[in-house]
């Protein structure tokens, strides 16, 4: 079924709940691997830079951020892989979708209204209307 699966996580609450769903869908099928996907972008990094100014301290916050995921994964003895990648969140994730060509993209919803969503555009509504696999957002 699923066995090229990408799981665009940020750290927040709705990307550990798709991160579980991911984990799910991934024990469907033997042999899934998951591409755990982290996008920085421009302003997130320059607040890093001028927070820590450490390029150490920086990479440890955001492995930070990964670390619920990856032990949730490792505790369902899920095969993934971590993948940072840089640029505007959205158009990244699709770009590497697409490129890759995952059977799956699971994503997490920030629960934003209709007016937010149709002004600002959120990141799983840009990936799931131009990744050209299915796409699974999580609330």
């Amino acid at each position: 079924m699923f066995k090229k699966i990408l799981l665009a996580t940020d750290g927040s609450d709705h990307a550990l709940r798709a991160a579980i769903k991911a984990a799910d869908m991934a024990k469907l099928t033997s042999d899934t691997m998951i591409t755990v996907v982290y996008v920085v972008d421009g302003t997130t990094s320059k607040s890093d830079v001028l927070s820590a100014g450490d390029k150490v301290a920086i990479n440890e916050k955001r492995t930070r951020k990964l670390r619920p995921t990856e032990q949730l994964l490792e505790k369902e003895n899920i095969a993934f892989k971590i993948k940072m990648l840089k640029g505007e969140p959205g158009p990244e994730i699709v770009k590497y979708a697409n490129k890759e060509e995952f059977d799956l993209v699971i994503v997490g919803s920030r629960g934003l209204n209709a007016l937010q969503e149709m002004v600002l555009g959120s990141v799983s509504h840009k990936v799931a209307k131009r990744v050209e696999c299915p796409v699974m957002i999580v609330k």
